[in-house]
């Protein structure tokens, strides 16, 4: 066997990454999760149902699971001097980040922004949503910043720094 066939076998039987809170508790037809009210259709979760669509099932959806459980799928890390000045802007930033990003990914919510020593720690559902912040962090105000997937490429990890 070659590098070229060898390289794509390993492609070919890579299995899936394994998400908890995707996979399980999905709803066999049309469901609303009773939390958020977002409506499960078509095998997708939508921010709005469609007219006539009577839900048949009540399930709480992946994002408000994870926020239950408090089990994010993105952190970014906000550190720096800048960050003691422009805080409250930041996280203004964030959740017009987050508000935007909902309307085309109704899963990608913020768990947390909390304080911790110097920082600004942020949880979300999603990797979109993270990285989204971070090029907006980027965008809006410079700095160095730095993006790490896991190996299931299931959780991101963004640390944004700015002096």
């Amino acid at each position: 066997m070659d590098k070229y066939q060898k390289s794509h076998k390993d492609k070919l039987f890579k299995s899936r990454p394994f998400d908890p809170y995707a996979t399980p508790l999905r709803p066999g037809g049309s469901a609303r999760c009773p939390q958020c009210g977002a409506v499960y259709h078509d095998g997708e979760w939508h921010l709005h149902g469609a007219n006539g669509l009577a839900p048949v099932e009540s399930t709480v959806c992946p994002a408000c699971r994870r926020m239950e459980d408090r089990a994010a799928a993105g952190q970014v890390r906000v550190s720096g001097r800048f960050l003691t000045v422009h805080e409250q802007e930041i996280r203004q930033l964030m959740q017009r980040v987050e508000q935007q990003e909902r309307q085309t990914h109704v899963l990608e919510r913020l768990i947390a922004i909390d304080s911790k020593d110097d920082a600004l720690l942020v949880t979300t559902t999603g990797t979109h949503l993270a990285n989204r912040i971070g090029h907006e962090l980027q965008a809006a105000y410079d700095g160095a910043c730095s993006y790490r997937y896991s190996d299931s490429e299931r959780y991101l990890s963004v640390d944004w720094h700015r002096d």
